[in-house]
């Protein structure tokens, strides 16, 4: 399964699906293990990196180990759906460290964060701030996670 727009071939794609599991792998072990020399294998990913084929290199942590155990799904409904309004939300949620995710949606909703707090009380200095102030927002729910199943980015590649 190679994306229309991009020249990936198997070498590329094999490549994404171990990184997006383990990042830190050494060059010389990502080579190997696909069948590449180390020179090969590190242009490849150096290229995958320029095109913004891998947008970012981070490190997954568990919320609740550095004091923001609660977690929410938050869905939003925008009185006015403008074009700048639009922007200048996705803007003001771009800049807020407590929304982990944000994802413009289809549905009753116009907006779908995952957010992280230290607790309840945060949240409700949150909810205020972000949507009862705002005159944009027509209305919001409030999910909370009740236990983490499964995280992360990964994509299903056809390696």
């Amino acid at each position: 399964m190679t994306p229309p727009d991009s020249q990936l071939d198997a070498y590329d794609l094999r490549i994404l699906s171990l990184l997006q599991h383990d990042n830190q792998i050494s060059n010389q072990a990502l080579a190997a293990e696909i069948g590449l020399s180390p020179p090969a294998c590190m242009r490849r990913v150096k290229r995958l990196r320029e095109e913004k084929i891998i947008e970012r290199d981070i490190a997954v942590i568990n919320p609740s180990k550095v004091g923001l155990p609660l977690m929410m799904m938050v869905p939003v409904q925008v009185e006015r759906e403008r074009v700048d309004l639009l922007d200048e939300f996705k803007r003001f949620l771009t800049d807020l460290p407590e929304v982990m995710q944000c994802y413009v949606v289809t549905g009753r909703a116009d907006f779908v964060l995952l957010v992280a707090m230290r607790d309840i009380d945060h949240y409700d200095e949150f909810a205020t701030r972000v949507f009862r102030q705002n005159q944009n927002i027509r209305h919001f729910e409030t999910m909370v996670v009740m236990s983490r199943v499964k995280t992360g980015m990964s994509l299903a590649l056809d390696v």
